[in-house]
């Protein structure tokens, strides 16, 4: 094999996000949003500091996407019911209406870069990306425990 593993998975998730962002173009919304909305859809009324941490970016990096989401009405900050300082993030209705939208241009998107795998070849690719991840993820934890 010529290319590692992980330079193959790096550069697949860059060729997803470039035709993920042709493809939503006029919308205005990136595949780094996209995937902020879809964190907020499983973690409503996170802060903005544990989503940065899930999502991987730093806190004013966030902050500013926040702020541009806030903007277009797609997502709200509410008060921290146990901290004054803090806030928490919740989507509009309007981000829900997107994110059917966008799910579906997620799913043509990851047809097309599967097409011609069998049904089988698409769960084994799934189990093992999985693996991969848990792999990386059980290090990342164990170091951050040191």
């Amino acid at each position: 094999m010529s290319e590692t593993i992980g330079f193959l998975l790096n550069d697949s998730a860059r060729l997803f996000r470039r035709a993920f962002n042709a493809r939503t173009k006029g919308t205005g919304i990136t595949a780094l949003q996209w995937r902020l909305i879809s964190y907020l859809k499983r973690h409503e009324g996170i802060r903005q500091g544990p989503l940065a941490d899930l999502i991987e970016v730093e806190p004013i990096t966030l902050s500013r996407m926040v702020d541009r989401l806030v903007e277009s009405g797609l997502v709200e900050r509410r008060a921290d019911p146990t901290d004054r300082r803090a806030w928490q993030l919740y989507l509009t209705d309007r981000a829900g209406d997107l994110l059917h939208a966008m799910r579906r241009t997620a799913e043509d998107l990851n047809a097309e870069a599967t097409d011609g795998l069998t049904p089988a070849e698409l769960e084994q690719l799934a189990e093992l990306v999985e693996r991969i991840r848990a792999n990386l993820s059980r290090r990342e934890c164990l170091k951050e425990a040191i």
